[in-house]
């Protein structure tokens, strides 16, 4: 094991530093390594990260929500500041959205991945955060730091929004699920017209939140103009409305990630949001103020890791946890070697 679980003994450590060693010239890599591991560029390993539990103990405890890609970040993280000399806690799979935060918030963990729409919207509570992701992210970043003492490191460049789902087949005339009136369904505003004429073809299938959040499909409704009768809309657990869509038995759409490797596996096809509701959701390190000016050169660390975690990059990963059946720590673990980050 490359780490431990939470509530396992923690190593006592002399002193941990986050001192950023300088970075070499040769190499090919990205980001602030310029191609050298993190163990050449930063060491952690030299003064205390923590003082909590007293003495010499050092804890740096990484959470995440309880969905694939969630926990592939969380991996991600711990291996990363394992590999530069720190002693690290694994509570990644804590939970629901406001389980996480609010471990985050109370100190039982020290930083997790959030999406930046799911901040806007769901902890600021903002009902319009900016349809541009940079402008979001600015904001929210601001907000959040003034509100709450919480930061958010630089957000990566995948978009991790929700999105609506269909099967490929119901848009191919030359296939037996082929619907003339269900294939026409290639916006969103789309789907209020078939509410209208057909509303026994508009079945939904929504992972939880979905069903509930602002900017799941109570806001969605709202924001189109349309209402979908009560018996239309089934809610699942997200990873099982994949599949249902695509047997297409219980619904013809569904709520998902843009970002799941579920959407090329099963040929999924995405309903344009062509009136913009859904906000950018670019996954960002966030943890508690005192946390980063403690240790600054966090930002550095992870900033070189977030700059390659592009859309295509999280839907690999995430197909060969959720398709493949692989751990997120050895999927993590994969990724983090392929870039040469760490050995």
């Amino acid at each position: 094991m490359r780490h431990l679980r939470r509530g396992s003994q923690l190593a006592t450590v002399a002193a941990l530093s986050l001192a950023l060693a300088a970075c070499g010239d040769e190499g090919n890599g990205q980001g602030n390594g310029q191609g050298r591991g993190i163990a050449e560029t930063y060491d952690l390993e030299n003064q205390q990260l923590s003082e909590r539990g007293g003495g010499d103990t050092t804890r740096l405890t990484v959470g995440s929500k309880d969905f694939a890609e969630q926990e592939i970040l969380g991996h991600i993280t711990l291996l990363a500041l394992q590999e530069a000399g720190a002693e690290v806690v694994d509570d990644t799979g804590l939970g629901s959205t406001e389980d996480v935060r609010a471990a985050l918030v109370s100190e039982q963990i020290d930083m997790y991945w959030e999406y930046t729409g799911t901040g806007a919207l769901i902890h600021l509570a903002q009902a319009d955060p900016s349809s541009d992701p940079q402008a979001l992210y600015d904001k929210l970043s601001q907000l959040d730091l003034q509100r709450n003492d919480i930061e958010w490191l630089a957000p990566s460049p995948a978009d991790n929004t929700y999105a609506i789902a269909a099967r490929a087949e119901l848009y191919q005339e030359d296939s037996d699920a082929y619907d003339e009136e269900l294939a026409g369904v290639t916006r969103l505003s789309d789907l209020g017209s078939l509410v209208e004429q057909s509303p026994d073809k508009a079945t939904v299938c929504v992972g939880p939140e979905f069903s509930q959040r602002a900017d799941g499909l109570p806001g969605l409704e709202e924001h189109y103009g349309f209402e979908l009768p009560e018996a239309n809309v089934f809610v699942l657990p997200d990873p099982t409305v994949y599949g249902a869509v695509d047997a297409g038995q219980k619904c013809n759409f569904g709520s998902v990630f843009a970002t799941s490797g579920y959407i090329p596996e099963l040929d999924l096809e995405l309903v344009e949001d062509d009136e913009n509701f859904f906000a950018a959701y670019n996954p960002s390190l966030t943890m508690r103020a005192e946390t980063l000016d403690r240790y600054p050169d966090l930002k550095p660390l992870f900033e070189d890791i977030t700059e390659r975690l592009d859309t295509d990059t999280l839907r690999r990963l995430d197909a060969a946890v959720l398709v493949d059946q692989r751990s997120a720590e050895d999927v993590a673990e994969e990724w983090l070697q392929e870039q040469g980050l760490i050995d």
